[in-house]
């Protein structure tokens, strides 16, 4: 008897902080209408031959042909893999080792820390401008280092089509690496301080203690942060428009500009769909397994 009454007592699980989920309605309705309806509009436009203005007039699979056998789209996605290659190993190493030096306790750590992440402030604009000055032969770095006394110093990846796409990587790199030596760092914290004194006591030397053990700990840090790199990767566009505007030539174009020329000032937005549609599936690439890593195998092992 005690039990029924507990039982009728109990509220519906769909009453459950009835107030919380009244509130979100309208987060939910935005998720709904404007993201996902602009993905599936995006998409099926994507089969038509829309230039000016959208119309449903469709082509089949004709814009991913043009798309693909278009030498610029191509030279896009090369950058784009080498780009993307380096800078997920870079910004990861450099960020954790900088995180590393951070947790060692060191003096004005406030001030260290305030300076690296300074930079990520920053508009990538902003970023882009001042480090196309730096890397400007006339009167960046290689004129400084020439008004030094080496005289046959070259250092011009702006101006040079074979590593263009390195120099954008330099200034991403000094803009991004401060963030993920912050992510970094509050992982580190977590750690407790006990490991540190097991390790000491078994003799076990540092850096196999944060091979074999720390960084095991801080998977779930390092998955947060390989997501974060990785979106940040596939939107590159405003660090190539301000260092390069693409150039020299297409030497240096990436997939966003693409998609904003051929839309926005080609006029021919079947094109700019298609090519949004394919930098959608690179994103789901990378969010579908952070998905199942952080929700389906976390509740699998529970």
């Amino acid at each position: 008897m005690a039990g029924q009454i507990r039982g009728s007592a109990r509220p519906n699980r769909w009453l459950r902080n009835l107030n919380a989920k009244i509130a979100s309605i309208p987060m939910i309705l935005t998720a709904l209408v404007i993201f996902l309806g602009g993905t599936v509009w995006t998409v099926v436009y994507s089969f038509t031959n829309s230039k000016l203005l959208p119309r449903l007039t469709f082509v089949g699979f004709d814009q991913y042909e043009r798309l693909w056998a278009a030498p610029r789209w191509l030279m896009s996605i090369q950058n784009l893999a080498v780009y993307g290659f380096f800078s997920l190993i870079f910004s990861l190493v450099i960020g954790f080792v900088l995180a590393a030096l951070m947790d060692q306790k060191i003096r004005f750590e406030n001030t260290f820390r305030t300076i690296m992440l300074y930079p990520f402030a920053l508009s990538f604009i902003v970023t882009g401008l001042v480090w196309q000055w730096l890397l400007n032969p006339q009167y960046g770095i290689q004129s400084v280092v020439r008004a030094l006394g080496w005289t046959s110093f070259s250092f011009d990846p702006l101006y040079n089509a074979d590593i263009v796409i390195y120099g954008i990587l330099i200034a991403a790199l000094w803009q991004g690496t401060g963030l993920v030596m912050c992510l970094m760092l509050a992982g580190l914290r977590g750690i407790d301080e006990d490991i540190w004194k097991a390790s000491r006591i078994d003799g076990i030397p540092m850096w196999k203690t944060y091979v074999f053990v720390i960084i095991p700990m801080m998977r779930g840090v390092f998955i947060t942060t390989l997501v974060i790199i990785a979106s940040g990767i596939v939107k590159v566009y405003d660090l190539v428009v301000a260092q390069t505007s693409g150039g020299p030539g297409i030497a240096s174009e990436v997939p966003a500009k693409y998609v904003y020329d051929y839309m926005f000032l080609a006029q021919n937005l079947g094109q700019g769909f298609a090519a949004s549609t394919m930098m959608l599936v690179t994103v789901a690439i990378i969010i579908v397994p952070w998905a199942y890593l952080e929700f389906g195998g976390g509740r699998k092992r529970g």
